[in-house]
């Protein structure tokens, strides 16, 4: 099997660390979100286990977890707005800096 093929219960595990590191520790993602994402189109299957069960790429599911996060994080009382479009309380104030002069800041969002 392919390493960055993960099923569904994988995949949920993954969207889950990405969801709770930026909610704190508030946000997860089940394995019903994941086949849901699935059936509205964001997350693309990629394969099937030998037992038919769909696969999907490690990049997708990370696509789709951005795609689908701001509402997600509303729901648990985040705020979409925010450094990097995060949600203002997803970066510690210790972990936020201000760049120097002189410097920008790249546009690292997803699918624009």
């Amino acid at each position: 099997m392919d390493t960055d093929l993960l099923t569904t219960a994988e995949a949920a595990a993954h969207a889950t660390r990405a969801r709770q590191w930026l909610s704190g520790g508030v946000a997860a993602v089940s394995p019903a979100a994941i086949r849901s994402w699935a059936s509205r189109g964001y997350l693309p299957r990629a394969g099937l286990t030998e037992t038919g069960r769909p696969l999907y790429r490690l990049v997708a599911v990370a696509r789709a977890e951005r795609v689908t996060r701001g509402r997600a994080l509303r729901l648990v009382g985040i705020p979409e707005k925010g450094p990097f479009g995060l949600g203002g309380a997803a970066i510690p104030r210790s972990a936020q800096r201000k760049p120097e002069s002189g410097t920008t800041i790249p546009d690292l969002s997803v699918g624009k």
